[in-house]
Order: structure tokens, then C-alpha cells, then sequence
């Protein structure tokens, strides 16, 4: 079941309902950067809590994006979208009234099994609404200036609530949202299904979760756990990979279907998409500590600090929208790549008393690449697979950038703490500089790939796989 041709009001008006859910769904995943040194004082929690109570999210959200989003396209996107806004708004009332950090990252995984049926869905809600490549290009353009100023602006947001509330307060204000999310996605959002909608596959989703699990589990509790703890992790891990790829390659409708990956610009946009959300939750999840515990700002000014980087997201997200509608992929992503490198060699010199107008502008080019990186991701990703499939195809952008994103938090929030041997507040700066460095090499993936991924021979390889699978590439 298709959705209905709407006139241009109601589909503005669709584009802004699933824009809303976004924003409440990013604004809380950074949001909670904030708040972390107060959680931390408050429950006298380890800095590998703190990294929990962001990875836990995340790596709940990666594992269920993709069965959320198949699930969506058999029963009812509308139905679907409905339900994640009901559950995410239940999971922010608890975390809302945790008792200790111990039930507040179990409430966080509440609140993940929402967000897992929010964001895929409504890109493919979008995507099944603006049909026309051009007016598609634009929409995920907005859609993508909503992610980047709501997951940027997180630290204002969250520093302000903090200041002057505390840090429960940021979970309060998911509720309201949540629940006008609901009445107005039963007013104005028609249903829709896929004509044909891929099977559940139960051994796949499992061995999804497994794999990001146990990676995640080992890179964060290496530096604490025992050292045959942290490798097993890596070895379950590398097993369910290793099961998972022939697994799917023998299913007629697999979870993922690895014959996509063929594609070079569908590969590339998965390796653009982990390496810029690593980046982005790293840098949220570091400079939060760094600004407050380092530098001794409130929750407020720390926020204040880092607005420089919610105008560049939002800004060159929407500019990246209008280049990809008219020259492709290709120019904001070599910006971007570059943007990320010159954020993170300004970053390599981090100080305790570093200079903040150096700061501030390592804070805006940060913004800028991160803009002009993400709405590329979603574009070439979607166009790539069947509009029919539209669901799926937008829970593998999303799934990897939640795979990004807690990669991001556990590698770079590991490489910190392994060089922490003293107070926090003296070392974090020179600890953090190895973080920075990995930074600088994944704007070096972006910008080798923003080229390589928009060449002629790059573009033949989707046209082939997509006439071996089905594929219209949109």
C-alpha cells in the first residue's frame, strides 16, 4: 500500500511531523553529554558508566533500526512510527526517575526500542511521499539540517536544563514532544506498507545484535576488565560477523542483503556515515568532560561553547542538500572530510588552558564538515535501494550511523581513559589528543571516499548490482 499523492502543503506538513520525531530522538541522544559529569557526581559513577549510559542507546538502537524498519514496511509504517513515539516517551519518563546509573542505562535501552521505530520509518515515510529524485534531494536535505542542528545543539539544550533544573530535567522534556508526535501523526500521516515486504529474519537480527554487543562491551570495559574478558568479546564478535555474512547470502530475503555492498557509492556511504557519527559522538561525549571537569565551566557555559557547532550543522546541512539536488555527492563530502581534519588538528593541541577563541573556531569547522557530511549519507544510501524497500534502505543509513556513533564513544572515550593515571581535571586535555588524531584520520576516509565513491566507474558498479538484485536506483 502506497501512500496517496498529497499536495505540497500536506507533504511540508508530513516532512515536518517526521522532522519533529528526529529532533526529539537526536536532541536526546546528545543531549545527555551534558549532564554526565552530574550523573557522574551524583551516583559516584566510572567514567565507563558514563560511556554506558551513551552506548547503550546507541548500540540497542543500531540492532533494532533494521528489523524495526522491515517491520514497518510488512505491517504499517504510520502504526509503527506510532508505537516508537509511545515507547521512546515512556523510556524518558523512567530515565527521568532512575535511581541509580545501574537502572538509568537500563531506561536509556527503554528509550532506544522507541527511537529504533522512529527514524528509519519516517525517512522511509518521507521517501514514499516525495517521489520526485529532485524534491526527494531537498527533503532529505531539511531532514538532514533537523539531525545535525538537534544532535549539535543537544550540549545547549542540555547545559541550560542542567544549570537550572538538573540533569533529570532533560528526559522531562521528551514527553510533551512525545506525546504531540502522536496526535499529529494520527491527524495528518496516511498509512502505507510495502507491496511486497521482506520476511523477519530472527537468526540475523540476533547475530546483529551479538556482533555490535560484544565489540562495544570489549572496546569499553577493556582498560578495566580482565585482559582474556576484553579479547573473548572481539572473538564473539569476529564469530557472529563471520556467520552472519554466508547467513544472508542464503536467505531469499535477507536482513541485509551483502550483495548491496557490491555497490561502491551504497559502501562508501556506510563507511562516511560510521566514520562521521564516530567522530560526532566522540567530540560530544570528549568535550563535555573536557569543558566541565578540565576547565571548570557549568553545564550552561559548556553548552554555550559548542553552539558555534549547532549553527555550522544546521547551516551546511541544508547548503549540502542544495549541491547534492545539483552537483551530487561529491563537493560536500570532500568539504566535509576536509572540514573534519583541520577541527581535529586544531583539537590535537587541546590544553587545559588552551586559547577559547581557538576553541570556538575548532567548534564551527567541526560543525561545518559535520553538516555538509550527513545528508550525502541518507541520499545515496536510499537512491541506491528499492523505493519499496524504502524502509530497509533507510535502516542501514541509520543503523550505521548508531554503529558510528557508539564506536565513536567507546574507541575514542577508551583511548582517553587507558592514558588517565592521575585527576581527571589535570590530564583529560593531554590524554585526549590520541582521540583527536583518530578524528583527523576519519576526515581523511571521508574525503578519499567523497571522491572515489562519485566517480564514473564508482556509479556503473550501483547500476550493475541493482540489475542483478531488482534494484531501481532512484
Amino acid at each position: 500500500m502506497r501512500v496517496p499523492e498529497l499536495g505540497a502543503r500536506r507533504r511540508l506538513l508530513v516532512l515536518a511531523i517526521c522532522c519533529l520525531s528526529l529532533f526529539m530522538v537526536s536532541l536526546d541522544n546528545t543531549v545527555v553529554n551534558l549532564a554526565l559529569p552530574s550523573i557522574q557526581h551524583e551516583f559516584d559513577a566510572a567514567t565507563s558508566s558514563l560511556q554506558w549510559t551513551i552506548d547503550a542507546y546507541t548500540v540497542v538502537l543500531a540492532s533494532l533500526l533494521m528489523l524495526s524498519g522491515s517491520t514497518a514496511d510488512r505491517i504499517g509504517r504510520r502504526r509503527v512510527f506510532q508505537s516508537g513515539l509511545a515507547v521512546f516517551t515512556l523510556g524518558s519518563l523512567l530515565c527521568s526517575l532512575a535511581p541509580n546509573v545501574g537502572l538509568l542505562v537500563a531506561f536509556r535501552m527503554v528509550q532506544a526500542i522507541g527511537g529504533s521505530m522512529l527514524n528509519p520509518v519516517a525517512m522511509s515515510i518521507i521517501t514514499n511521499v516525495f517521489t520526485e529524485p529532485r524534491e526527494r534531494a531537498r527533503a532529505i536535505g531539511v531532514w538532514g539540517g533537523v539531525a545535525g542542528v538537534s544532535m549539535a545543539l543537544g550540549p545547549v539544550v542540555g547545559g541550560a536544563l542542567v544549570s537550572s533544573v538538573g540533569w533529570r530535567s532533560i528526559f522531562w522534556v521528551n514527553v510533551p514532544i512525545g506525546v504531540a508526535g502522536l496526535l499529529l501523526t494520527a491527524l495528518f500521516v496516511a498509512e502505507s506498507k510495502a507491496p511486497s515486504p521482506r520476511r523477519i529474519d530472527p537468526v540475523g537480527q540476533v547475530l546483529m545484535i551479538v556482533v555490535l554487543g560484544a565489540l562495544t562491551y570489549g572496546i569499553i570495559e577493556a582498560p578495566h576488565a580482565a585482559p582474556g574478558v576484553a579479547i573473548g568479546c572481539f572473538v564473539v564478535a569476529a564469530l557472529a560477523l563471520a556467520a552472519f555474512v554466508p547467513y544472508e547470502r542464503r536467505r531469499p530475503e535477507p536482513l541485509i542483503d551483502p550483495r548491496f555492498f557490491t555497490s561502491v557509492p551504497f559502501s562508501g556511504a556506510i563507511l562516511v556515515a560510521v566514520c562521521g557519527f564516530a567522530v560526532l559522538a566522540g567530540f560530544l561525549f570528549l568535550n563535555a568532560i573536557y569543558l566541565q571537569e578540565a576547565r571548570g565551566f557549568s553545564p550552561l557555559h559548556a553548552g554555550l561553547l559548542t553552539l558555534p557547532t549547532a549553527v555550522g550543522a544546521f547551516a551546511f546541512s541544508l547548503v549540502s542538500g542544495r549541491i547534492i539536488g545539483s552537483r551530487g555527492a561529491r563537493p560536500p563530502l570532500m568539504a566535509a572530510g576536509l572540514a573534519l581534519i583541520v577541527a581535529g588538528l586544531l583539537l590535537t593541541r587541546l590544553t587545559t588552558d588552551y586559547p577559547l577563541s581557538l576553541l570556538v573556531v575548532a567548534y564551527l569547522v567541526f560543525g561545518i564538515g559535520f553538516g555538509l557530511v550527513n545528508p550525502p549519507i541518507t541520499n545515496t544510501a536510499v537512491s541506491g535501494m528499492p523505493l519499496d524497500q524504502a524502509g530497509v534502505a533507510a535502516a542501514v543509513a541509520s543503523t550505521s550511523r548508531q554503529v558510528g556513533a557508539s564506536l565513536g564513544v567507546a574507541v575514542l572515550g577508551t583511548v582517553v581513559t587507558s592514558q588517565l593515571h592521575g585527576p581527571l581535571a589535570a590530564e583529560f586535555a593531554q590524554a585526549s589528543h590520541g582521540a583527536w588524531w583518530i578524528m583527523v584520520g576519519c576526515g581523511v576516509v571521508v574525503l578519499v571516499l567523497g571522491f572515489v565513491t562519485t566517480t564514473p566507474w564508482a556509479r556503473r558498479t550501483t547500476f550493475e548490482e541493482a540489475g542483478k538484485v531488482g534494484v531501481r536506483p532512484g
